[in-house]
């Protein structure tokens, strides 16, 4: 198992598989984008599959999410989800995307053993989009999320961040439109990734205004704290249900106490938490001869020293040392 000293137990991997995005997001990188990760010091596909039958049969994990930067610009993530479903113990496999992409390769990956995905989308606006995103592929994305649905990838979720003086009004629109197609949305509180580290956290749209804007037009009931688990959303029924909507407050409300993660990066090393400022560095082990032994043995090392919080909703937070596209969101 992997365990730390406060009692917490990684039961979730979250597998970044590339750091490099096709969107340029103003709440992640700059506009020139970022220098990427040389191919050489990123893992093999055989190495990423390694690792996460290492973490699967012998540490206990239960749930891997692939990620990125944008994970489906990994030629070879079909041949990666098929591997890692043929595990026994089988994880769940899920895999958070920001859709474009999606539509041409949707019912490859249910196929190979994908078994849901999380879209990011802002906004409903093509003009918007493109201002949060610098990028005109509004159109790529809701088509992604509808070859995904169809596909069987459910329940499709969708994350959004709200930008003050961009799409902060756009919270209610957001909703009605998932419930009308059966997509659960989450909102997702700004966070301190930003490689041009730009991020304020007075422009940031807090989790209780982001509910009192639904509350204007939605009845919302909190689900029971017991079905969150260790869940980072917070859920209510919208209407009396069966919809529901989330809310991620990772600045304004963290939930650390209840983290069941750990991570693996795009180039082999192991962090601990979204925010921390060390790793582990596995591959280098790895393509040492380590056997599967080591490797745990050293997963486990670094995770017995996972700290209480990550310390976001402190004044005195410094963001990490590596921009989110190179760890995995």
């Amino acid at each position: 198992m992997l365990l730390d000293t406060f009692g917490r137990r990684a039961v979730d991997l979250r597998v970044s598989l590339t750091d490099r995005c096709n969107l340029r997001c103003t709440y992640c990188m700059p506009e020139q984008g970022l220098q990427w990760l040389a191919k050489p010091d990123l893992l093999t596909d055989e190495e990423i599959v390694r690792l996460v039958t290492v973490a699967v049969r012998d540490l206990g994990v239960q749930e891997v999410r692939f990620t990125g930067g944008e994970p489906l610009l990994r030629p070879g993530l079909v041949g990666i989800v098929q591997a890692c479903a043929a595990l026994d113990p089988r994880p769940e496999l899920s895999l958070t995307t920001n859709g474009i992409g999606l539509a041409r390769t949707a019912a490859a990956l249910r196929t190979a053993g994908l078994d849901r995905v999380n879209v990011s989308l802002d906004t409903l606006d093509p003009d918007t989009f493109h201002t949060l995103t610098r990028r005109h592929r509004h159109q790529d994305v809701l088509d992604g999320l509808a070859a995904a649905e169809a596909a069987g990838l459910t329940p499709v979720k969708l994350n959004a961040v709200l930008m003050r003086g961009v799409n902060e009004d756009e919270a209610p629109a957001l909703l009605a439109w998932c419930l009308e197609r059966g997509y659960e949305l989450r909102f997702i509180e700004q966070m301190p990734l930003d490689a041009q580290h730009g991020w304020d956290r007075s422009s940031m749209i807090t989790a209780e205004e982001i509910l009192e804007r639904l509350s204007a037009r939605f009845d919302l009931t909190p689900e029971p704290s017991a079905t969150r688990g260790a869940a980072p959303a917070e859920r209510w029924l919208v209407d009396g249900g069966p919809g529901r909507v989330g809310v991620i407050a990772s600045v304004t409300r963290p939930f650390c106490r209840a983290c069941d993660r750990t991570r693996l990066t795009a180039d082999g090393q192991v962090r601990d938490c979204l925010f921390a400022t060390g790793e582990t560095d596995l591959r280098t082990a790895l393509r040492s001869g380590a056997d599967d032994a080591e490797l745990a043995a050293r997963w486990r090392a670094a995770m017995w020293g996972k700290k209480a919080g990550a310390g976001i909703d402190s004044p005195e937070f410094h963001q990490p040392d590596r921009p989110m596209s190179a760890i995995g969101g």
